[in-house]
């Protein structure tokens, strides 16, 4: 009889702090006597996790959760549109907020400064894991999120929702538009508006425009609808404003 060959665990961190990537590629070397384990990678951000991850998966993720720019939940909700959503196990110093929510999801996290027992227990769980689910990580994170991940050539790319001048639906996606290109994404325009209610205002059922971009109005467009357009800033482009929507939108500019 054959012995059954365990293939090593895959893991990348990612962590803004180089001096806690070092520590914790310290305690992997030191699991790997008890434990296969393979370090594939590690990441100072989200956009090179997801660059790196995308390019060479891993099983499991370590990842803080303050990070400038981005954190750590946020990027696990960009992680999950991957091919192979990788089980995420985060790291955190002391947050009570943070810890109780955490176990009342089954969400796994160690807690910062990272003891060696206490991660062994955590990759030995990690290979029976699932990845988190999308709708729990948009419950630990209140706040809207600060990009948007787009599928493109086999690549997930961050776009900045600060760059965003409007998102309008379009059949089963929405088409996120930026003053340099397109992109589109597969989400919901109504759960858009209730996450980004302060930054953008409906103007049509099917298209929400950024407050900020909003350089007027001028008449023109379908006579079905109200008879004005948006002027964006940077744009070209003219949106129709539906009759429903008019002034509302004129009273919100």
């Amino acid at each position: 009889m054959n012995d059954i060959v365990t293939l090593p665990l895959t893991v990348f961190i990612v962590d803004d702090e180089m001096p806690a990537r070092n520590r914790l590629k310290d305690l992997l070397a030191d699991c790997e006597g008890q434990f296969p384990l393979q370090l594939v990678g590690e990441a100072g951000n989200g956009q090179e996790a997801l660059d790196k991850l995308t390019e060479n998966p891993a099983e499991v993720v370590l990842m803080d959760i303050r990070m400038p720019r981005m954190d750590g939940i946020e990027l696990a909700r960009h992680l999950n549109k991957l091919e192979h959503p990788p089980v995420i196990i985060f790291t955190t110093a002391y947050d009570a907020y943070a810890i109780q929510a955490f176990e009342q999801r089954a969400i796994d996290y160690l807690l910062k400064p990272i003891k060696l027992g206490r991660l062994f227990e955590a990759l030995s769980r990690a290979r029976d894991a699932v990845p988190i689910r999308t709708e729990v990580l948009q419950e630990l994170m209140p706040e809207p999120r600060n990009f948007f991940s787009v599928h493109e050539r086999g690549k997930v790319i961050l776009v900045p929702v600060a760059d965003v001048l409007y998102l309008r639906a379009e059949m089963k996606y929405v088409t996120v538009r930026t003053a340099e290109r397109e992109y589109l994404i597969e989400e919901s325009l109504t759960a858009l508006e209730k996450e980004f209610a302060a930054r953008f205002v409906r103007i049509h059922r099917n298209c929400l425009v950024a407050r900020a971009a909003i350089d007027g109005f001028e008449k023109g467009g379908d006579v079905d609808e109200s008879g004005w357009q948006m002027k964006l800033k940077g744009l070209e482009e003219r949106l129709p404003i539906s009759r429903r929507q008019l002034a509302s939108v004129k009273g919100k500019r």
